[in-house]
C-alpha cells in the first residue's frame, strides 16, 4: 500500500515538474509569473499530515535544487520547503476553521508562496548570492504572489482530487 502510494506520488510530482520547467519557465509572464509546482506542492503539503507535509517539502525541494533554473546552492530549495511544507501542514491539520475552507486554504498557500520566495531570497543574501535589485525582487515575489492567488483556486479541487485518491483507503471488512 505504502509503496503504490509513493509511486503515484512521485510520477505526479515528476511531471509537474517537468511541466512547470518545460513550458512554464519558457513563457515570460508579467510580474514575474509563477510557479505551478510549487503552488502544488504546497497545496498537497496542506492537505496531508504535518509529517507527510515536511516529506512533501522535501521531495520538491529536492526537485527544485536539481532544477536547470535554480541558480542557488543545493539544498537551499529543501531547507526552505521542507519548514513551509511542515507548517503549512501543521497549521492546517490543527485549525478546524482552515480544514472546511477553500478560500482559507488559498489564502495560506499564497501566504506559503509568499514566505518560500522570501526565505529563498533572504537566505540567497546571507549565501552571497548575486540576485538582483531589490526593486526587481520585490517586484518578483509581489508579482508571484498575486499569481498565485489566480492560478492557486484552479490548481487546489485538482490537487485535493489526486490527494484523496492517492491517500484514502478503502479496505472492505
Amino acid at each position: 500500500m505504502y509503496i503504490r502510494r509513493t509511486a503515484l506520488t512521485a510520477i505526479i510530482f515528476l511531471a509537474l515538474f517537468v511541466l512547470q520547467e518545460a513550458l512554464f519557465n519558457q513563457v515570460r509572464f508579467q510580474l514575474g509569473g509563477f510557479s505551478l509546482f510549487l503552488i502544488f506542492s504546497l497545496c498537497w503539503a496542506a492537505l496531508s499530515t504535518p509529517e507527510v507535509g515536511a516529506i512533501t517539502g522535501f521531495c520538491a525541494g529536492f526537485l527544485l535544487d536539481l532544477a536547470p533554473s535554480a541558480n542557488g546552492p543545493i539544498g537551499q530549495w529543501t531547507l526552505i520547503l521542507i519548514v513551509v511544507g511542515f507548517g503549512i501542514a501543521f497549521l492546517r491539520y490543527g485549525d478546524d476553521s482552515l480544514r472546511g475552507n477553500p478560500l482559507g486554504l488559498v489564502l495560506l498557500v499564497v501566504v506559503g508562496v509568499l514566505v518560500t520566495l522570501t526565505a529563498y531570497l533572504s537566505l540567497g543574501v546571507l549565501l552571497g548570492l548575486d540576485l538582483g535589485s531589490t526593486f526587481q525582487l520585490l517586484k518578483s515575489v509581489l508579482g508571484n504572489g498575486l499569481w498565485t492567488l489566480v492560478i492557486a483556486p484552479f490548481v487546489l479541487p485538482v490537487t485535493s482530487r489526486l490527494h484523496r485518491a492517492i491517500f484514502e483507503t478503502r479496505e472492505t471488512i
